[in-house]
């Protein structure tokens, strides 16, 4: 999970004028805008915030709506959605709610562009100043690549709401795009800033390859369930609607029902867990006698995120359930990849 950089497993950090401490703790800084911006987009979706905005501009963007007419303009946009016209608008949608759902993505898309800033100006500032360590110029450029594809994958998930319709929702597979590698991003963060701290650049072992892949499975199919709204297929736990292994309808083929079924998928959320609780049991056990610390941190994150996901489900997806739920998911994420570096260090 982490983005490798050009210097070998082994090899220090130049010691010129490089200040690898304060990039540390900037890449950390940026870190934990990233997590806000996850927790944020999941109220967005849990909100059905998405489609509130239906257009992209970059700089007048920024500025939400101030006078009535503009308001008035943007809620006749949204009213030509599948969204409002199939779901929201029957449900009762009127400007006053129609304001609350606004709010939440224009949060979420001004905390995108504050991220940008936040990488890109300290970046500039860190270069110009010869304070990169060598080898770390193209990581960060990578990084920041990666954030402003956010930005478009952003765009491209909204789209597919906007451009048909007859759908109500943004599309699951886009939505999964734009979550995952936002985490992607926070994983590559993480690891960059614990190279920094500590001196060297570790490497990704195999047993936490292979741990990576078990949780980007169970972090696909959540991203799925979002997407497809699946948490609401049932609200009983363990057993799903009185059954602990329901009957699913495969009759639109194998992959067509992996990929769209909420109820399959939201199934394979709940029992793909308990193959990652194990998968992460590993990799702290790996890294206990070396750093505890992360190993704690795994420990703690999963064991929240599964009380949070059980808890997301009794509460029939209660908003605030839900949303720590993929909060925890997100420093889940961040622990994982702070022990996966750990476990390169120590098979150093």
């Amino acid at each position: 999970m982490a983005i490798s950089a050009p210097l070998s497993a082994s090899e220090p950090l130049s010691a010129t004028s490089v200040r690898p401490l304060a990039l540390a703790r900037w890449l950390e800084a940026v870190a934990v805008l990233v997590v806000l911006i996850v927790l944020v987009g999941g109220i967005t979706r849990l909100t059905e915030s998405g489609l509130s905005i239906t257009h992209w501009s970059v700089v007048t963007g920024i500025l939400p709506p101030l006078t009535d007419a503009a308001w008035q303009a943007e809620y006749a946009l949204y009213q030509q959605t599948g969204e409002f016209k199939f779901e929201s608008g029957p449900a009762g949608m009127d400007l006053a709610k129609f304001k609350f759902i606004y709010f939440w993505e224009w949060f979420h898309r001004i905390l995108g562009r504050v991220i940008g800033l936040a990488f890109l100006l300290p970046m500039v500032w860190f270069w110009a100043k010869d304070a990169i360590p060598q080898g770390y110029k193209p990581r960060l450029l990578a990084m920041f690549a990666l954030i402003c594809g956010q930005g478009a994958l952003g765009w491209y998930m909204v789209n597919s709401g906007v451009e048909n319709e007859l759908l109500t929702d943004v599309s699951h597979y886009r939505l999964s795009a734009h979550l995952l590698t936002a985490l992607f991003l926070l994983a590559g963060l993480v690891w960059t800033s614990r190279d920094l701290r500590s001196g060297t650049v570790a490497k990704l072992t195999l047993p936490s390859a292979i741990i990576a892949g078990v949780l980007f499975i169970q972090l696909l199919l959540g991203a799925w369930v979002a997407g497809l709204n699946a948490g609401h297929a049932a609200y009983d736990w363990p057993l799903m609607n009185g059954k602990l292994i329901p009957s699913f309808d495969f009759s639109n083929g194998i992959v067509a029902t992996l990929t769209n079924d909420p109820y399959l998928l939201h199934w394979l959320h709940r029992w793909w867990a308990w193959v990652a609780v194990i998968a992460l049991v590993v990799l702290a056990r790996r890294v206990r006698k070396t750093d505890r610390a992360a190993s704690i941190a795994v420990h703690s994150a999963f064991g929240v995120m599964i009380i949070l996901g059980i808890t997301t489900v009794l509460t029939q997806v209660e908003l605030w359930v839900a949303a720590a739920h993929q909060l925890t998911g997100a420093l889940l994420v961040a622990s994982v990849a702070w022990a996966m570096h750990s476990d390169g260090k120590r098979a150093l």
